[in-house]
């Protein structure tokens, strides 16, 4: 066993040597031991959401504010989710590293996308009342294009660290809608009108949904709709990152 470890020891090092990753944001060649692909001191720049933020969609507020809240934005809309947490700000290497992970297949950002929505599950929530994890759902044409759904990846990287199941058939996706890059809180939410249907008997359960970025709320606003109307008993979020509003 010893032997053995010595020699993966040696060959990891070797192949360092000869392939060294470096970090994609500012070439730093990276150590054996330090994960993913993305150097310490670029992690460094990653703007952790901390309280005080909004309860509901974790929206970061500047000044002193003492227990839970919601800003106004929220007291305005009738949401469907009760609690919303994400990980980060989506800007810099966030941001960067959404996209080249989501739209670019560049699946080695996965386990810095999957570190920073874990922790933030696990220094956010209370995970004692979760039955299970559900994704927010692509279209079958989007998901044939992309190859894959970064909201599953995220949700299997959730359930295995919480022991949660995760639900990926929950809910589906019928209406292939455009990109909401550019739209309005509005827009998305005509954009996302009957855009999903929940499969299966929901009643009583609490489920978690999951995204890659929570902006507008819209989309996982539209996806705890229609668990609400199967039956659940409440709906969380958690996402990796928080986005500005357009």
């Amino acid at each position: 066993m010893v032997v053995a470890a010595k020699a993966n020891d040696l060959i990891g090092a070797a192949v360092d040597l000869l392939y060294p990753r470096n970090c994609p944001f500012c070439a730093r060649p990276l150590a054996r031991h330090e994960r993913g692909v993305i150097c310490p001191g670029c992690l460094e720049t990653v703007k952790w959401i901390e309280p005080p933020c909004c309860s509901r969609c974790a929206l970061p507020f500047v000044g002193a504010v003492e227990g839970a809240f919601e800003c106004g934005y929220c007291k305005e809309l009738k949401l469907r989710f009760s609690q919303g947490v994400a990980a980060c700000l989506a800007r810099g290497i966030v941001l960067d590293a959404i996209h080249e992970f989501k739209y670019n297949r560049k699946m080695y950002f996965g386990t810095h996308l999957a570190d920073w929505i874990v922790t933030a599950g696990r220094e956010h929530m209370d995970w004692s009342g979760v039955d299970a994890v559900v994704p927010v759902p692509l279209h079958p044409r989007k998901k044939r294009e992309r190859e894959f759904n970064q909201a599953e990846y995220l949700a299997d990287a959730v359930g295995d660290a919480f022991a949660k199941p995760v639900w990926t058939r929950c809910i589906r996706r019928v209406k292939d809608t455009p990109t909401q890059t550019r739209l309005s809180r509005e827009e998305r939410m005509a954009n996302l009108r009957e855009a999903f249907v929940a499969r299966g008997e929901l009643k009583g359960k609490r489920v978690l949904l999951v995204d890659d970025v929570f902006t507008t709320g819209a989309t996982l606003d539209a996806c705890a709709k229609v668990l609400r109307v199967a039956g659940a008993a409440d709906v969380w979020v958690l996402a990796v990152a928080r986005g500005a509003y357009v």
